[in-house]
């Protein structure tokens, strides 16, 4: 076949490779005793899978990971949250739902990317997301978006998902960020 040829080719499956979807496996992490319940946690996970669908990502089934440990790991704290991690070691992305945050600033859910996560490898492709959160699955959405893409960048477009404030109403990402999302998500092994 001649390149010329080949490469018209290509470039036709081009669309049809872009629209292939890509699946999600998270890992949602409770704590017995903690204050989130399993149905509450589960569909704050399906919501923020829901809006990453428009990326043309969609979610495996979830796989859920009871954590045994203390009341003291049901609050995120680096030192104490890294030697969760390492023990549990559970597959990524995952989501820990946990009571409450020592962490300062302290903010109602936070992802940790592989961008930052050098001083703390452990927690890298996880989202911390404590009980009383506004608007769990967009919150979650937002934080998982960060995961995936591997950036911590804002956007100021209106009704974006990746606004500085979650809000039930910003839920849409654009077309960029859709391809960095899928891009740097199925790179990373976090997307299949």
């Amino acid at each position: 076949m001649h390149a010329p040829l080949l490469l018209l080719i290509l470039l036709a499956a081009l669309p049809a490779l872009a629209q292939e979807r890509a699946e999600m496996r998270l890992t949602l992490v409770l704590f017995a005793g903690g204050a989130w319940p399993e149905s509450e946690a589960v569909a704050a996970a399906r919501e923020a899978a829901a809006i990453l669908d428009q990326c043309g990502v969609a979610a495996a089934p979830m796989k859920l990971l009871r954590a045994d440990e203390g009341p003291a790991f049901r609050m995120y704290q680096t030192p104490r949250s890294r030697l969760l991690a390492r023990k549990l070691r559970p597959h990524r992305p995952a989501i820990f739902f946990v009571d409450g945050t020592l962490q300062r600033p302290a903010y109602d859910a936070e992802a940790i990317g592989r961008g930052n996560s050098r001083t703390r490898p452990e927690l890298a492709d996880t989202v911390w997301i404590v009980r009383d959160a506004r608007d769990p699955g967009v919150a979650l959405a937002h934080e998982l978006a960060h995961v995936l893409m591997d950036s911590g960048e804002h956007s100021d477009e209106p009704g974006n998902l990746m606004r500085d404030e979650t809000a039930p109403q910003d839920t849409r990402l654009s077309e960029a960020q859709c391809a960095r999302l899928r891009a740097t998500g199925l790179a990373n092994g976090l997307l299949h």
